[in-house]
Protein backbone atom coordinates (compact mmCIF):
# COMPACT_ATOMS: atom_id res chain seq x y z
CA UNK A 1 0.00 0.00 0.00
CA UNK A 2 1.54 3.23 -1.16
CA UNK A 3 0.66 6.61 -0.32
CA UNK A 4 -0.42 8.89 -3.05
CA UNK A 5 2.50 11.37 -4.36
CA UNK A 6 2.25 14.62 -1.82
CA UNK A 7 2.99 15.74 1.47
CA UNK A 8 0.76 14.92 4.22
CA UNK A 9 -0.20 17.50 7.25
CA UNK A 10 -2.34 17.39 10.30
CA UNK A 11 -5.80 17.83 8.85
CA UNK A 12 -4.86 16.97 4.89
CA UNK A 13 -8.08 14.71 4.84
CA UNK A 14 -10.94 14.05 6.53
CA UNK A 15 -10.62 10.64 8.69
CA UNK A 16 -13.27 8.60 7.40
CA UNK A 17 -11.77 9.04 3.74
CA UNK A 18 -8.59 7.93 5.56
CA UNK A 19 -10.30 5.04 7.01
CA UNK A 20 -12.15 3.89 3.67
CA UNK A 21 -9.10 4.11 1.27
CA UNK A 22 -7.13 1.99 4.43
CA UNK A 23 -9.82 -0.37 4.39
CA UNK A 24 -9.86 -0.55 0.68
CA UNK A 25 -6.47 -1.16 0.26
CA UNK A 26 -5.63 2.02 -1.43
CA UNK A 27 -3.33 5.21 -1.47
CA UNK A 28 -4.33 7.72 2.09
CA UNK A 29 -6.30 10.91 0.02
CA UNK A 30 -3.95 14.08 0.18
CA UNK A 31 -5.42 17.34 -0.38
CA UNK A 32 -3.91 20.40 -1.47
CA UNK A 33 -1.43 22.42 1.13
CA UNK A 34 -2.61 24.37 3.68
CA UNK A 35 -1.45 28.29 3.90
CA UNK A 36 2.81 28.67 4.35
CA UNK A 37 4.53 31.07 6.71
CA UNK A 38 4.85 33.04 4.05
CA UNK A 39 1.62 34.02 3.98
CA UNK A 40 1.05 34.63 7.61
CA UNK A 41 4.19 37.08 7.14
CA UNK A 42 2.30 38.60 4.48
CA UNK A 43 -0.83 39.57 6.72
CA UNK A 44 1.30 40.30 9.74
CA UNK A 45 3.14 43.07 7.38
CA UNK A 46 0.34 44.50 6.03
CA UNK A 47 -0.92 44.50 9.57
CA UNK A 48 1.93 46.95 10.47
CA UNK A 49 3.15 48.82 7.64
CA UNK A 50 -0.12 48.98 5.33
CA UNK A 51 -1.21 47.29 2.08
CA UNK A 52 0.88 49.90 -0.36
CA UNK A 53 3.99 48.09 1.54
CA UNK A 54 3.08 44.63 0.89
CA UNK A 55 1.30 44.74 -2.39
CA UNK A 56 -2.08 44.14 -2.96
CA UNK A 57 -1.56 40.76 -5.11
CA UNK A 58 0.97 38.99 -2.29
CA UNK A 59 -1.77 40.32 0.44
CA UNK A 60 -4.62 38.80 -2.05
CA UNK A 61 -2.84 35.13 -2.34
CA UNK A 62 -2.51 35.31 1.47
CA UNK A 63 -6.00 35.84 2.17
CA UNK A 64 -6.86 33.22 -0.35
CA UNK A 65 -4.70 30.93 1.29
CA UNK A 66 -6.22 31.47 4.72
CA UNK A 67 -9.79 30.64 3.12
CA UNK A 68 -10.67 34.16 4.62
CA UNK A 69 -14.20 34.76 3.83
CA UNK A 70 -14.18 31.48 0.62
CA UNK A 71 -13.13 34.47 -1.72
CA UNK A 72 -10.50 33.37 -4.32
CA UNK A 73 -7.56 35.10 -5.29
CA UNK A 74 -9.06 36.99 -8.22
CA UNK A 75 -11.46 38.47 -5.40
CA UNK A 76 -9.10 39.51 -3.14
CA UNK A 77 -6.78 41.12 -5.50
CA UNK A 78 -9.35 43.15 -7.46
CA UNK A 79 -11.08 44.81 -3.91
CA UNK A 80 -7.38 45.40 -2.32
CA UNK A 81 -6.52 46.59 -5.57
CA UNK A 82 -9.44 49.59 -5.66
CA UNK A 83 -7.76 49.97 -2.34
CA UNK A 84 -4.86 50.86 -2.78
CA UNK A 85 -5.92 53.29 -5.72
CA UNK A 86 -8.58 54.98 -3.79
CA UNK A 87 -10.94 53.87 -5.47
CA UNK A 88 -12.47 51.73 -2.96
CA UNK A 89 -13.04 51.77 0.82
CA UNK A 90 -9.41 52.16 2.80
CA UNK A 91 -8.64 48.83 4.63
CA UNK A 92 -9.73 48.60 8.38
CA UNK A 93 -6.16 47.42 9.61
CA UNK A 94 -7.35 48.10 13.43
CA UNK A 95 -10.47 45.72 13.00
CA UNK A 96 -8.55 43.38 11.57
CA UNK A 97 -5.53 43.66 14.46
CA UNK A 98 -8.56 43.28 16.70
CA UNK A 99 -9.66 40.11 15.41
CA UNK A 100 -5.96 38.40 15.23
CA UNK A 101 -5.02 39.55 18.95
CA UNK A 102 -5.59 35.91 20.71
CA UNK A 103 -3.72 37.47 23.91
CA UNK A 104 -6.09 40.51 24.87
CA UNK A 105 -9.61 37.97 25.61
CA UNK A 106 -7.48 36.10 27.85
CA UNK A 107 -5.94 38.44 29.86
CA UNK A 108 -9.18 40.45 30.24
CA UNK A 109 -10.95 37.12 31.47
CA UNK A 110 -11.41 36.28 34.48
CA UNK A 111 -10.62 33.38 36.71
CA UNK A 112 -13.73 31.61 36.38
CA UNK A 113 -13.48 31.90 32.68
CA UNK A 114 -10.38 30.69 32.10
CA UNK A 115 -10.85 27.74 33.78
CA UNK A 116 -13.87 26.95 31.67
CA UNK A 117 -12.12 27.77 28.85
CA UNK A 118 -9.62 25.22 29.56
CA UNK A 119 -12.48 22.40 30.32
CA UNK A 120 -13.29 23.17 27.29
CA UNK A 121 -10.00 23.10 25.71
CA UNK A 122 -9.52 20.05 27.17
CA UNK A 123 -12.44 18.26 26.53
CA UNK A 124 -12.42 19.34 22.79
CA UNK A 125 -8.98 17.77 22.61
CA UNK A 126 -10.61 14.64 23.45
CA UNK A 127 -13.14 14.61 21.17
CA UNK A 128 -11.27 15.41 18.55
CA UNK A 129 -8.32 12.83 19.09
CA UNK A 130 -11.64 9.99 19.43
CA UNK A 131 -12.98 11.83 15.80
CA UNK A 132 -9.47 11.22 14.16
CA UNK A 133 -8.07 7.97 15.69
CA UNK A 134 -11.54 6.64 13.73
CA UNK A 135 -9.12 6.77 10.40
CA UNK A 136 -6.83 5.13 12.01
CA UNK A 137 -9.17 1.92 12.00
CA UNK A 138 -10.03 2.14 15.52
CA UNK A 139 -12.90 -0.43 16.12
CA UNK A 140 -16.54 1.70 16.09
CA UNK A 141 -19.22 2.04 18.26
CA UNK A 142 -22.66 3.60 18.38
CA UNK A 143 -21.50 5.62 20.81
CA UNK A 144 -18.64 7.04 19.18
CA UNK A 145 -20.54 7.19 15.73
CA UNK A 146 -22.55 9.55 17.42
CA UNK A 147 -20.06 11.59 18.60
CA UNK A 148 -19.11 11.87 15.25
CA UNK A 149 -22.37 13.17 14.22
CA UNK A 150 -22.35 15.78 16.72
CA UNK A 151 -19.63 17.09 15.47
CA UNK A 152 -20.48 17.09 11.23
CA UNK A 153 -24.00 18.33 11.92
CA UNK A 154 -22.36 21.58 13.42
CA UNK A 155 -19.82 21.36 10.90
CA UNK A 156 -17.24 21.94 13.16
CA UNK A 157 -14.39 19.35 12.80
CA UNK A 158 -12.52 21.66 10.17
CA UNK A 159 -12.22 24.23 13.13
CA UNK A 160 -11.11 21.53 15.64
CA UNK A 161 -8.72 20.87 12.69
CA UNK A 162 -7.22 23.93 13.23
CA UNK A 163 -7.80 24.88 17.21
CA UNK A 164 -6.33 21.40 18.47
CA UNK A 165 -2.18 21.39 18.45
CA UNK A 166 -0.52 18.02 19.90
CA UNK A 167 2.07 20.71 21.41
CA UNK A 168 1.02 23.94 21.43
CA UNK A 169 3.18 27.28 21.90
CA UNK A 170 2.46 30.17 24.37
CA UNK A 171 0.35 32.08 21.30
CA UNK A 172 -1.19 29.20 19.86
CA UNK A 173 -2.38 28.24 23.96
CA UNK A 174 -3.58 31.67 24.42
CA UNK A 175 -5.54 31.71 20.66
CA UNK A 176 -7.16 28.39 21.90
CA UNK A 177 -7.93 29.53 25.29
CA UNK A 178 -9.28 32.51 23.31
CA UNK A 179 -11.85 31.08 21.00
CA UNK A 180 -12.85 28.58 23.77
CA UNK A 181 -14.08 31.35 26.19
CA UNK A 182 -17.15 32.09 23.79
CA UNK A 183 -19.54 30.28 21.11
CA UNK A 184 -19.73 28.36 19.02
CA UNK A 185 -16.66 26.34 20.47
CA UNK A 186 -18.30 26.15 24.73
CA UNK A 187 -21.52 25.13 22.93
CA UNK A 188 -20.41 22.20 20.94
CA UNK A 189 -18.64 21.07 24.13
CA UNK A 190 -21.92 20.68 26.14
CA UNK A 191 -23.51 18.92 22.85
CA UNK A 192 -20.97 16.63 23.21
CA UNK A 193 -21.01 16.13 27.17
CA UNK A 194 -24.37 15.28 26.48
CA UNK A 195 -24.15 12.83 24.14
CA UNK A 196 -21.41 10.96 26.30
CA UNK A 197 -23.18 11.06 29.21
CA UNK A 198 -26.69 9.88 26.57
CA UNK A 199 -24.40 7.01 25.50
CA UNK A 200 -20.82 6.45 27.61
CA UNK A 201 -20.25 3.40 25.85
CA UNK A 202 -17.16 4.55 23.98
CA UNK A 203 -15.24 1.92 23.97
CA UNK A 204 -17.75 -1.18 24.00
CA UNK A 205 -17.56 -3.28 20.73
CA UNK A 206 -21.17 -4.56 19.93
CA UNK A 207 -21.38 -7.73 20.51
CA UNK A 208 -18.38 -8.43 22.77
CA UNK A 209 -18.46 -8.65 26.81
CA UNK A 210 -15.11 -7.67 27.70
CA UNK A 211 -15.25 -4.13 27.24
CA UNK A 212 -12.08 -2.01 27.14
CA UNK A 213 -9.75 -5.18 27.15
CA UNK A 214 -11.81 -6.59 23.45
CA UNK A 215 -12.01 -2.97 22.50
CA UNK A 216 -8.12 -3.03 22.71
CA UNK A 217 -7.69 -6.49 21.55
CA UNK A 218 -9.85 -5.85 18.08
CA UNK A 219 -7.90 -2.61 17.12
CA UNK A 220 -4.67 -4.62 17.53
CA UNK A 221 -5.86 -7.32 15.48
CA UNK A 222 -6.95 -5.18 12.88
CA UNK A 223 -3.66 -3.11 12.42
CA UNK A 224 -1.86 -6.31 12.47
CA UNK A 225 -4.22 -7.12 9.15
CA UNK A 226 -3.98 -4.62 7.72
CA UNK A 227 0.15 -4.15 7.87
CA UNK A 228 -0.13 -7.40 6.67
CA UNK A 229 -2.23 -6.95 3.89
CA UNK A 230 -0.36 -4.06 2.95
Amino acid sequence: MRPRTGSWRRGAANPALVRAALEAGEGVPVEAEGPDSRSMVHVVAAIGLGVEEVGADALAEAFAAFGMYGLMVEAWARMLGAAERGEGPPVDWGLLERHADAVGPVKRASDEELVRARTVLLGLRWFYGLYVMHGLLMPDTPAQAALRQRIDEWGMFPFLDHLITVSPSPGQFAESLAVCLEPPFDNLYEALMEQLAADPYIFRVPGDDTGAAGFGETWIRTLREQTAAG
